[in-house]
């Protein structure tokens, strides 16, 4: 059996394994917000490996990711369950989407309830778009799809930073956050999801619209932060939104991502500012 200390240093191993992106920002949090965050990010990053798989079926992953939001919706998650509703698949898997009991395991006790609760209404609308093979016709599709994928997870921060410090941000204002988050993915991956046959822009839509889009939803990112005022809250949503617009930019001028050396210095200048 692993001490609570053990498990902590898996997740953040995992958590570095996972993410450029959220990594640095959890890791600059205070030790109660870190452990909740990283185990929330692995929660809905274990599902998210299902909903992306290149190898899984639709309707398999439909099927899983259903079971996973029952399973997630019980009082007490069964973990075994799990284990032998992935077990099929599990060769088809990453690690991270196969430990989501380890993950839970992870979050303080007196919020746990709230992971399994976003996570599982992440689940359940990832299992919808993967039955529709993600046909994004409207904004409108883009607005659910992009909702379920990224937006909830602005929410579910939102919902962390009150319950830490009483911190109140515009719940609408994580939505846009997280979309304009995914927004950034959609376009560094379009040549990558036209190869499989999959493409997340509204039919008529242009490349331009695209752009449109994100950058319209990192400006609600932008103004999500005015409710901010604590330091390390603060950081940890400016970077991953800075790194964001950075990219935007880098696919502008033509290039597929920042350098690491970017990345680097971005992280750098924003924790000299904040």
């Amino acid at each position: 059996m692993q001490t609570e200390k053990q498990q902590q240093k898996e997740a953040m191993k995992m958590l570095k394994d996972t993410s450029r992106t959220f990594y640095i920002p959890i890791t600059l949090l205070h030790p109660e917000l870190k452990k909740t965050v990283a185990s929330a990010y692995l929660c809905m990053r274990a599902i998210d490996e299902i909903e992306d798989s290149e190898i899984l079926a639709n309707n398999v992953k439909a099927t899983l990711l259903k079971q996973t939001e029952l399973l997630l919706e019980q009082e007490q998650f069964d973990a075994a369950a799990y284990e032998k509703l992935t077990a099929p698949v599990a060769a088809e898997l990453p690690e991270v989407a196969l430990r989501l009991g380890d993950w839970l395991d992870t979050c303080p006790p007196d919020y746990v309830h709230k992971v399994k609760q976003f996570t599982a209404e992440m689940a359940g609308g990832m299992a919808y778009w993967a039955e529709q093979n993600w046909n994004i016709q409207t904004k409108e599709d883009l607005d659910s799809y992009t909702y379920y994928v990224a937006g909830l997870v602005g929410v579910m921060l939102s919902d962390i930073w009150e319950w830490h410090d009483g911190t109140v941000t515009d719940r609408d204002l994580a939505i846009g956050y997280g979309r304009g988050l995914q927004a950034v993915n959609i376009l560094r991956n379009v040549e990558e999801d036209a190869e499989r046959g999959v493409s997340f822009i509204p039919k008529g839509w242009t490349l331009d619209d695209m752009f449109d889009y994100a950058e319209g939803n990192l400006r609600l990112g932008r103004e999500y932060m005015n409710g901010v005022s604590t330091k390390t809250i603060l950081l940890f949503c400016r970077i991953p939104l800075a790194l964001a617009e950075k990219t935007l930019k880098a696919l502008k001028d033509g290039r597929e991502k920042m350098s690491r050396a970017e990345v680097e210095e971005t992280v750098a200048r924003i924790q000299r500012d904040v």
